[in-house]
């Protein structure tokens, strides 16, 4: 008797833009996959945990697939193994190779999936099926080392408390690259800075730990690193400078929607002050599967609900965060209402003002920090108060981003990258920039106020002079297309957010 099946919500993906079908995936070629269950997020019914992840192995394994991983299961995810036969049986889908020329070739599939009727209500996502990228860096490097900024510059700019982040953890999100060790010592010892304390967690992505390892890797492989290597460097530096004494614990993971999945289970696991992730993709980019948004909505709320400020990057191209179809859009996990938003800034001489490098976005050269109303999420109520009307003719008042900002564009940030000066910034820049002050102050709090989730708290009455208003600069219009963005004005706007901090003035209001 055949197996019944029904459709898994929110499963349906269309072919990548850029991309065209090549050949069926190997029939024998193994498959890892995230399963996700039905209340994931914090484990608050470990019995029926237990029940739906015993039904999904039995009834997964008559296809052929097998458990690889239960470490996960607290937050909700099960590591299952197959064929692509037998994943192909499971979930009633075709999975083929793609080619484009962004990415290369990487195995994906179109239409929705569907799961065995027994599962129904039980397994809520299936990730890792396909493969296509679903993030992008936001880094945007700068040209020389004249000016850049050194950790004891920003702690001078932004105020910064005494102290060290000594026993705390803060969490950093990367999506394939590598990483250098002689680097940070190398930044650390620069600075007069203790050497840092890096934990490196690999979450189906092994990333090279040496110039020389990455020399040895196939000449695809290399460039495919070495795109991201001064992200990776840049993040991990950036939070050694600012909390030294802190654990670092960097997630490597991949490109794909289960690799964001994997993360968050793993940083829910962990329970870091604060999460930078430098990484994201515009909040209804028509590669995003629903049910991907749902679930790592489920994991970020967790991650609230915990006290993890997730700090994102608003992104690095404007009002149109490289949407060509002539509408403003945000960065998402950056407009999610569960995470710390983070917006960019550049110095003028002395002034401090909003980032943006003609034409406002990458592709043309420049650059400029994200920010928008949200066509996703609605306002929360934290919000209310913000008035920031949608550039998008009949769009809802939807969630505002940014929430903060810091440093992203010019003179950059002091870094070092195989053993000399690289200056680099984004958004990519201020994330962990952020998560770094967070630490720091979460270090210096009484007991009871440390461990929240501070982006709430930051819109209350009060807090306001934790904050440096930015209220000049361009608006972050990205052109050709949109051709409109959102303006810097006095108090809330949509490209700084509540400004820049004084993070002395922060930790007194968080006291």
């Amino acid at each position: 008797m055949a197996e019944q099946h029904v459709l898994l919500a929110g499963s349906k993906r269309p072919i990548k833009s850029d991309a065209r079908r090549v050949r069926d995936a190997g029939a024998q070629d193994n498959v890892g996959v995230t399963i996700s269950l039905r209340g994931a997020g914090i484990n608050k019914n470990p019995e029926q945990r237990r029940a739906d992840a015993d039904k999904t192995k039995a009834v997964l394994e008559r296809f052929g697939l097998r458990t690889t991983d239960e470490s996960k299961l607290p937050q909700g995810s099960l590591g299952m193994n197959g064929t692509v036969e037998a994943m192909n049986k499971a979930f009633q889908t075709s999975l083929g190779i793609y080619h484009s020329d962004r990415q290369g070739d990487f195995r994906g599939r179109e239409g929705e999936l569907k799961i065995p009727a027994e599962l129904k209500e039980i397994v809520t996502g299936v990730f890792g099926l396909d493969q296509r990228r679903m993030a992008r860096r936001a880094a945007f490097a700068g040209t020389g080392s004249f000016g850049s900024l050194t950790p004891a510059d920003l702690e001078k700019r932004y105020n910064f408390p005494n102290g060290d982040g000594r026993g705390q953890q803060v969490g950093i999100a990367e999506f394939g690259g590598g990483y250098l060790d002689a680097d940070t010592e190398t930044f650390s010892t620069k600075h007069n800075l203790p050497q840092a304390q890096v934990r490196i967690v690999e979450l189906g992505y092994s990333p090279p730990r040496s110039w020389q390892e990455i020399q040895q890797l196939p000449l695809q492989e290399q460039n495919a690193v070495k795109a991201v290597l001064p992200e990776v460097m840049m993040d991990v530096q950036i939070v050694a400078g600012l909390a030294p004494a802190a654990q670092i614990s960097v997630y490597f993971t991949s490109w794909d929607q289960k690799g964001w999945i994997d993360l968050l289970d793993q940083a829910l696991q962990d329970k870091p002050v604060a999460l930078s992730i430098s990484y994201g993709l515009s909040e209804d980019a028509p590669d995003w599967a629903d049910v991907a948004i749902t679930e790592i909505e489920k994991r970020l709320s967790a991650a609230a609900e915990l006290g993890i400020t997730v700090c994102a990057s608003s992104g690095d191209d404007g009002s149109g965060d490289q949407m060509t179809d002539g509408r403003c859009h945000v960065n998402y996990p950056a407009a999610s209402p569960s995470v710390l938003s983070v917006g960019g800034t550049m110095i003028n001489g002395t002034d401090e003002e909003a980032w943006w490098v003609a034409p406002g976005e990458r592709a043309g050269g420049g650059g400029a920090t994200g920010g928008g109303v949200s066509v996703v999420f609605d306002r929360p109520t934290w919000q209310q108060n913000v008035q920031v009307p949608s550039l998008n003719q009949g769009a809802k008042p939807g969630r505002v981003v940014p929430d903060v900002a810091a440093l992203a564009g010019p003179p950059y940030y002091d870094l070092i990258l195989h053993g000399r000066p690289k200056p680099n910034g984004g958004t990519s820049a201020s994330a962990p920039l952020w998560a770094a002050l967070i630490t720091r102050i979460n270090a210096l709090l009484p007991a009871d106020k440390q461990q929240r989730f501070l982006t709430p708290l930051l819109y209350q009455n009060g807090r306001h002079g934790s904050f440096r208003d930015i209220s000049i600069g361009h608006d972050n219009a990205s052109f050709p297309l949109p051709g409109v963005g959102y303006p810097v004005q006095k108090g809330y706007d949509a490209c700084t957010g509540q400004g820049v901090p004084d993070a002395t003035a922060l930790l007194t209001a968080l006291q």
